[in-house]
């Protein structure tokens, strides 16, 4: 089989530096925590995650229609789950950085093993979840309305094959944990399917998993089950694949200030279109992952030099606790939530904000005396 370097152009140049990464995993986090506090209030409109209902976009439309105290509330629940098609979109582009032949002096080019490259990342991905996992076993236990888990349930979060499951919805708790077996699946993926081959297994795949739900019941179980696997997150993690091999050619990045920033602007409006049609709702992480990227290259040129640091200070320390903050947050949105359900909506969701970012602070802090696997 031919190496990368011999089937594909390569790009000079960043086309995403650390730093912005940074930024958008800040991004994509701040839109996950929110949201996830925030569809579990009644009176706020409710997204289309996973299944496609009508009267959901009927809700939000009217929201937006007629604007009132709880609009914030209804959008971060609304669009704040595509921080996730952020989040496969990085993973996607850092792997193939990393190990997809890219002309990097710090790097070889040598093939690795399928089971040690499986074994790292879930290694890794363990060693974030089973911290949060303890932390939320206990405060859901001594709060009211704690989860009846089954010895399946546990080990398959242990496992992180608990996506498998029928009704994951009803066997995964907290619900925020599916994103570990849908990241340990995307690796699997990654290793056996996409790692050093032909740009066309991967658009055969985005083509084949996208595709295949635009003959689905939008509100029924089985694209529910789709997309809580591989199959529902092949389209940005293909996106982010084929960026960092083939650079402009898939999203042009290295445009004057107005230029992104029109770009952005026209993304976000076909975001908020296509949301309200169940075809155009499936291509929709797609376009958040243009949008989020043309965003960050907006915010990094922003011509007001206070405001960009301001902004970049703050979504870049998002991205430093981002993982911390994800594995956390579930725990902490247990014990504040009630306030809100009271009536107190934005007391609640502030008291949860200002305890999620400190515990991910200390969480970053602990994690980091945690042995790190190798490959």
């Amino acid at each position: 089989m031919k190496n990368n370097s011999e089937v594909s152009p390569r790009h000079n140049g960043e086309l995403l530096t650390r730093y912005e990464c940074n930024i958008l995993r800040g991004i994509a986090i701040l839109g996950i925590f929110l949201h996830n506090y925030c569809h579990w209030l009644n009176p706020v409109v409710k997204e289309n995650e996973y299944q496609f209902f009508k009267h959901n976009v009927d809700w939000f439309t009217q929201s937006a229609t007629y604007i009132n105290w709880l609009f914030p509330a209804h959008v971060f629940s609304f669009f704040g789950h595509y921080g996730v098609p952020i989040f496969l979109f990085l993973s996607a582009f850092g792997l193939e950085q990393k190990y997809g032949g890219l002309p990097r002096p710090t790097l070889d080019e040598k093939r690795v093993g399928a089971l040690p490259f499986i074994r790292y990342h879930y290694l890794k991905l363990f060693k974030m979840m089973i911290v949060g996992f303890i932390c939320f076993i206990i405060i859901d236990a001594i709060t009211p309305g704690a989860w009846h888990y089954t010895m399946g349930q546990v080990v398959g979060q242990l496992l992180m094959v608990n996506n498998f499951y029928l009704h994951p919805d009803d066997n995964i708790w907290p619900g925020p944990f599916w994103f570990f077996g849908l990241m340990l699946q995307l690796y699997i993926v990654y290793r056996l399917l996409l790692y050093h081959r032909h740009w066309g297994w991967t658009v055969g795949l985005m083509v084949v998993c996208t595709g295949a739900q635009l003959f689905m019941n939008p509100e029924g179980e089985t694209i529910n089950y789709w997309r809580y696997n591989f199959m529902g997150g092949m389209l940005p993690f293909g996106l982010g694949l084929l960026f960092a091999r083939y650079g402009e050619r898939i999203m042009l990045v290295r445009l004057s200030f107005g230029a992104l920033f029109m770009s952005w602007v026209a993304c976000s409006f076909f975001i908020v279109s296509a949301s309200g049609s169940f075809y155009m709702w499936i291509f929709v992480p797609l376009l958040i992952c243009y949008a989020s990227v043309y965003l960050v290259k907006t915010i990094m040129r922003l011509p007001l030099v206070w405001l960009r640091r301001g902004v970049v200070y703050v979504l870049s320390w998002m991205g430093n606790i981002s993982a911390a903050l994800f594995v956390i947050h579930p725990a902490i949105r247990k014990v504040f939530i009630p306030i809100s359900r009271q009536g107190d909506i934005y007391t609640g969701l502030l008291l949860y904000a200002i305890a999620s970012l400190g515990a991910a602070w200390f969480i970053m802090k602990l994690m980091r005396h945690i042995p790190s696997p190798k490959l």
